[in-house]
């Protein structure tokens, strides 16, 4: 697929790397980033041979410094929760696109660019990134999820700190409140992205993807219906060629040879 504000480069492993394209606007998300990302992934479900996605930023300054406020100046009431409404379904999409979804954050993640990063399932950044949501200083809250996915990530006192004094963190303190997985020296952070993508691609397919679904349905429910839940999933699992053929090679000592079933 091409787009106008999103670059694609697919390698043999499946691994397609997404770089947000606008370095003159500091990556910022406009509603044509929006509506490509909502492609993109229902892109990458559709297509067999996608099998992990990686998002970063064009440059070195920004993964996405945020959301573009010329376009928000003209929103309403209305239209301002138009716009979020899209960018969730655009966010959730990734979120649940059954396939693994890594931020390589390299520079300012600010406002949208946050959301966007807590959307993806890791996060691995620069030390020169840059994390916060800023939207009360501009008498605004997050619109795309910032609200919801930060307290889930390093909880509720934490996010509601940075949420409401629009704190601007660094990698450092990102990854030590649990916001950021790994920091990376910023000539290595795709490298050591891609090699987190292809370990994961090793494993079963089928399970990772039961992985992925479990955990975020798990978020929404009560304990005892989280583990009911799981208790399913795991009987999936359990009837899989996968299963069978990762028990086999577990016993024979031998690699597994996987087949997504």
């Amino acid at each position: 697929m091409s787009y106008t504000t999103l670059l694609t480069a697919q390698d043999a492993d499946g691994i397609v790397v997404v770089t947000i394209n606008r370095p003159d606007k500091l990556n910022a998300l406009n509603d044509a980033v929006i509506t490509e990302l909502a492609a993109l992934a229902a892109w990458a479900r559709a297509d067999a041979s996608v099998r992990a996605l990686i998002l970063t930023g064009a440059g070195e300054k920004a993964f996405v410094a945020g959301a573009d406020i010329a376009e928000i100046t003209q929103t309403d009431a209305t239209t301002g929760a138009q716009l979020a409404a899209k960018g969730h379904a655009a966010f959730r999409a990734l979120e649940q696109l059954g396939k693994p979804v890594i931020a390589a954050v390299n520079g300012f993640a600010l406002g949208g660019g946050c959301e966007l990063a807590m959307a993806c399932h890791v996060r691995y950044a620069s030390p020169n990134a840059k994390f916060g949501q800023p939207e009360v200083k501009l008498g605004l809250i997050p619109g795309y999820g910032g609200t919801v996915r930060l307290p889930r990530l390093v909880g509720r006192g934490r996010a509601l700190e940075l949420l409401m004094s629009s704190a601007m963190i660094d990698a450092t303190e990102a990854h030590r409140i649990g916001l950021v997985n790994k920091v990376v020296p910023q000539e290595a952070l795709l490298d050591d992205v891609k090699a987190l993508a292809r370990s994961i691609l090793q494993m079963g397919p089928l399970a990772v993807r039961l992985v992925l679904e479990t955990v975020d349905r798990a978020l929404d429910l009560p304990l005892e219906a989280a583990l009911a839940h799981e208790a399913a999933q795991f009987g999936v699992a359990c009837g899989s060629d996968d299963k069978r053929e990762g028990t086999s090679a577990f016993l024979e000592k031998r690699p597994a040879q996987f087949s997504g079933r």
